[in-house]
């Protein structure tokens, strides 16, 4: 199967649309991403790097943007602020790129949207969940649902669908992803009817919640909500059953990675958590992206990854909108094209469903409940927005 055959419904349309806009010597669109190659949460950053790298490839492959090629400058951060702001700035000023896809973790994204709102640079987040993200600034997007809506989803789903009245929370304190869950999860819940009966906190970086788990146990709560990431996630989730507890864990997007399971073994199984795309979903769309990650990089993308390419496509798609003012020699007039082009996108066809970004820049689009199985995830059902 050729590249051509490859590209999505949506590149298809796409190209036709920029071949509308004249082909010339023009120079390149300069992207930079921003995610984690090495640290602690590196799966993340490298589903996000390699989907962002596919989608490159694509457009490429079908003659760039208008005639220009698309040129990817990728930046390590480790996970880590002073290194997301060093990125940022970085790419910004020296590389002087027109827009940035990055970063993964909330925390890092902040720092990010500081330095681009600040240097009116576009950004857009795959991944960052907290709402504070794009609160920094109108030059500050995502491609993710927001926190609230995570969490209004899961509350739904533990009191209507798994009939549970009573659950236990353990927080990440020092987390700014996992308190805004918490907080929305613990709203929503109690006002369906259902009791928080327990709610425990540890840092990042803890690896012993036996503590914390013992208080929970007594409470004997039908579930724990563990907003967190799956590193926290598979050790909480040993801890439990070496203490006696068999309740489900219930969780937010940050449990997608395969190293979950490589943490958590059996002991995760059984477990729920909201995510953004499943693979198992027939749209051409998504079928499209998950061959082409597969034939790329001979693994399954994971809702990181698809997230991460529907960022693409939304800069892709603003740019190609954009015209001539994208690609100006002037390049805060360049910046500001794209930027206004891409707080314009409206019913755009991607990975993760059709979604329209609203006047606060964020996604408006579906979600999904898996549930964690042997051998991966299970579709347990979509919740439209």
């Amino acid at each position: 199967m050729t590249r051509f055959r490859m590209l999505s419904a949506f590149l298809v349309v796409f190209m036709v649309l920029t071949a509308t806009m004249g082909v010339g010597a023009a120079e390149a669109l300069k992207i930079g991403v921003v995610g984690p190659r090495t640290g602690p949460v590196a799966t993340y950053g490298l589903s996000v790097i390699h989907a962002v790298e596919l989608a490159v490839e694509e457009v490429n492959s079908a003659g760039g943007i208008a005639g220009r090629k698309i040129e990817l400058i990728i930046e390590d951060n480790k996970a880590d602020a002073i290194e997301t702001n060093n990125a940022f700035r970085k790419l910004i000023s020296r590389d002087q790129v027109h827009a940035i896809i990055g970063a993964v973790v909330t925390a890092n994204s902040i720092v990010g949207a500081q330095v681009a709102q600040m240097m009116k640079v576009p950004m857009i987040t795959p991944t960052s969940t907290a709402e504070k993200v794009t609160q920094e600034g109108d030059y500050i997007f995502r491609s993710c649902l927001i926190d609230p809506v995570q969490a209004v989803i899961m509350a739904n789903f533990a009191y209507n669908t798994l009939e549970l009245r009573e659950v236990a929370i353990l927080t990440a304190q020092t987390n700014d992803y996992s308190v805004g869950l918490e907080d929305v999860f613990t709203k929503v819940f109690t006002e369906l009817g259902g009791k928080v009966v327990a709610a425990e906190s540890y840092s990042e970086g803890d690896q012993d919640f036996k503590a914390q788990l013992t208080k929970i146990r007594a409470r004997k709560p039908e579930a724990v909500y563990v907003p967190g990431y799956y590193t926290e996630a598979g050790l909480i989730a040993r801890q439990m059953r070496q203490l006696g507890m068999d309740q489900p864990i219930l969780g937010p997007d940050g449990f997608d990675s395969p190293e979950l399971f490589e943490i958590g073994g059996d002991a995760i199984l059984g477990s729920y958590f909201t995510n953004h795309y499943a693979k198992e979903t027939d749209d051409e769309i998504a079928q499209n992206f998950l061959n082409g990650y597969r034939a790329k990089y001979n693994a399954d993308p994971d809702g990181f990854a698809a997230l991460a390419y529907d960022a693409a496509m939304i800069l892709f798609d603003a740019v190609g909108r954009a015209g001539d003012a994208a690609f100006s020699k002037n390049l805060a007039v360049a910046r500001t094209a794209i930027r206004d082009a891409i707080a314009d996108t409206k019913d755009l066809k991607a990975v993760t469903g059709t979604l329209t970004l609203d006047e606060n820049r964020n996604p408006v689009k579906s979600a999904v409940i898996l549930k964690v199985v042997d051998g991966g995830y299970e579709f347990v059902e979509r919740v439209e927005p």
